[in-house]
């Protein structure tokens, strides 16, 4: 390896997630903070978690309902125009 070109490594590195686990890993960085580890992460614990940063759940769920609300008028106006045409 060149000298001086590579960022030093800590051995001893402190990752802290946010649920307050501590991890000791190998890292350029001395300490980090992560937002989910394997404590908390629904892969391991087997509980459903939404891990949502930017509000995109909120966001599909929103464009889900108006969805839903356009198909009911839509439904809406196809039983009144057959009752026009039947009678």
């Amino acid at each position: 390896m060149k000298k001086d070109i590579h960022p030093k490594y800590f051995d001893q590195a402190e990752a802290t997630c946010v649920c307050g686990a501590k991890f000791t890993v190998g890292s350029t960085v001395e300490s980090m903070k992560v937002e989910i580890c394997s404590q908390c992460h629904p892969f391991y614990t087997g509980q459903t978690k939404i891990v949502d940063t930017a509000g995109r759940v909120q966001k599909f769920e929103a464009r889900l309902k108006k969805t839903e609300a356009l198909k009911a008028t839509k439904t809406k106006k196809k039983i009144a125009s057959k009752k026009k045409k039947s009678k």
